[in-house]
């Protein structure tokens, strides 16, 4: 008889079937590798990606991501999903890759040298695990806690110094700024790039936030940016290539004329900046309609022209505060909404942040743009987040030829869409997946497609309805006002009625609000974009119910007799 093997060998074989237990438990990706097609961010299979981040706040002093004191990070992971993003812009400092000091310290040293006592507790509690990591593992095990919950990442050097962002006066602005060396910057793109490289869930680098300051031009734009962009491509080739402008992030105008010169392709992707505080207290102080006109022409000069050159447009920062009261903010969200739905880009949300271990010299402080409340436990408005989930899916890309283009019809203020529920009921608002397809005739008639059935309005204070006597001036409906989100229409007496929605989602026709110069006026509930869509609308009730038509045609000849 043979001899038996020896122990060690049983121990090996134990070993193994432990380690492919933990593997086949793993959840297991794709490889998220991401190019750009013309405008659209696509998979390796040719289908739009479409981004819809969240923002996740890391560059701070303490260079931990915030929140770990509050939640796990699995926990918080599954909220991002849970709440319908797909991919977090985790910030991160520059010095956390090029000096070796801080990269070294412990996530315990880093809190400890802040005297942040209670938040080695909560760590100790949420997060143990990370307390003794380094500070570069610690963002490390962050990105590998989303990956295991299918969360794409960008990477986003925020800023040099750790700290809040952003002045023009704080060092870290524009090369050549006192904590702004573009050598030591490239230095630590490539670090970055190189670490992550085989990291599926990291999708994407964005080069540096809002570049901004007195010492900002567009010739050193593109001599430094080009050589950022050549550098995290050569370390890393899968990673989308993202590009900032100046003046915080809001002009990109320079490239209109002069593109920028790089030696790869398919992977570059621009990115812009908008708040209501953009533009003062303007939203406030003057009248909405003209405001959001100026806006939207200002963006779309500044960076929305992007789209028709080709290249695919990443709003990484926009927001409101959360709790619903700044009338700055809720002005210029309905405005911005519609835009984000009628150009259809990718963008991260600011913030998923519900309070921070130090800002700016405060402890625990609340953050009122964030999505999740202080605690980290719940969130802080979740009717703000029913709004946005219109724009979280694609309305058009390559992958997404499912029907004819046509057009959806959508309310910002609410984020829903206008759709039909029969013949006999009141056009509605609701999920603009389940709206109708429409089509918006040369003759400005929006009829329901592949019908013969139209817009009309009828009376102020009544509902908008639907008829077959498609040429009258009152199934004619303009774009109006400076924000060009009236939508409006001629009754047989001249009178001008705009399409409304009253408290119950219904859609009636009243006087057109706002149109003057009153300041105080706010149009939100008339506020309406005709958008494009290519996907299959999954309408509530198939049109063609044959009862349903024969007496609506039924009465309408009555009426016409």
């Amino acid at each position: 008889m043979g001899q038996s093997p020896p122990t060690s060998f049983y121990n090996n074989i134990l070993l193994l079937s432990i380690i492919v237990t933990i593997l086949m438990l793993m959840p297991q990706y794709s490889h998220a590798t991401l190019s750009t097609n013309s405008r659209w961010i696509v998979n390796e299979e040719g289908q739009r990606v479409k981004l819809s981040c969240v923002n996740w706040v890391s560059h701070l002093e303490v260079m931990v991501a915030e929140g770990l004191s509050k939640q796990p990070i699995d926990t918080i992971s599954k909220s991002i999903t849970n709440m319908g993003f797909n991919c977090v812009r985790l910030t991160w400092p520059l010095f956390l890759f090029t000096n070796d000091s801080l990269s070294s310290l412990s996530v315990r040293q880093s809190f400890n040298n802040l005297g942040l006592v209670e938040s080695i507790a909560g760590l100790q509690v949420n997060n143990p695990s990370i307390l003794d990591l380094s500070l570069l593992q610690a963002y490390q095990a962050v990105v590998s806690g989303l990956g295991n919950n299918n969360v794409m990442v960008i990477l986003d050097n925020h800023i040099s110094k750790p700290g809040w962002c952003c002045s023009n006066f704080d060092g870290n602005g524009f090369f050549g700024d006192q904590y702004f060396n573009p050598d030591l910057w490239v230095q630590g793109l490539t670090k970055v790039a190189t670490t992550f490289i085989n990291v599926t869930n990291v999708v994407g680098m964005s080069l540096r936030n809002e570049l901004r300051g007195p010492k900002q031009n567009v010739n050193d734009w593109y001599r430094y940016m080009q050589k950022g962009a050549e550098a995290v491509h050569a370390a890393n080739p899968d990673v989308l290539v993202i590009l900032s402008g100046l003046n915080f992030d809001k002009d990109l105008s320079f490239l209109r004329q002069r593109p920028i010169n790089l030696t790869f392709s398919g992977k570059l992707v621009f990115e812009i900046h908008r708040y209501s505080f953009t533009d003062g207290k303007s939203w406030e102080t003057g009248n909405a309609n003209q405001v959001c006109g100026q806006v939207l022409n200002d963006m779309m000069s500044r960076g929305g022209f992007l789209l028709d050159q080709g290249y695919p447009l990443f709003v990484s920062e926009f927001g409101a505060d959360q709790r619903g009261t700044n009338v700055n903010d809720n002005r210029y969200f309905n405005c911005f909404l519609g835009l984000a739905a009628e150009l259809d880009f990718d963008w991260a949300l600011w913030t998923l942040v519900g309070s921070y271990y130090l800002r700016e010299g405060v402890v625990g402080l609340n953050e009122v743009y964030g999505v999740m409340d202080w605690n980290w436990c719940d969130i802080r408005n979740s009717s703000f987040l029913k709004r946005i989930s219109a724009i979280r899916s694609p309305f058009q890309g390559p992958g997404y030829n499912e029907s004819r283009s046509h057009k959806l019809i959508f309310h910002p203020m609410t984020g829903l869409c206008v759709r039909r529920i029969s013949f006999f009921q009141p056009l509605e608002l609701g999920p603009c997946s389940e709206s109708d397809a429409w089509d918006y005739t040369p003759t400005k008639s929006l009829t329901l497609t592949g019908t013969y059935f139209c817009l009309q309005a009828d009376k102020s204070g009544q509902p908008a309805k639907l008829g077959i006597m498609c040429t009258n001036s009152n199934s004619k409906w303009q774009a109006i006002s400076d924000s060009k989100m009236h939508l409006s229409s001629k009754l047989q007496d001249g009178t001008s009625l705009c399409l409304d929605v009253d408290s119950k989602n219904a859609l009636f026709t009243n006087p057109c609000k706002c149109l003057s110069k009153d300041k105080t006026c706010d149009p939100e509930s008339q506020w309406f974009k005709i958008i494009d869509s290519t996907r299959q609308q999954n309408s509530t009730k198939s049109f063609f119910q044959s009862k349903q038509i024969v007496q609506f045609l039924g009465n309408t000849f009555s009426y016409i007799l």
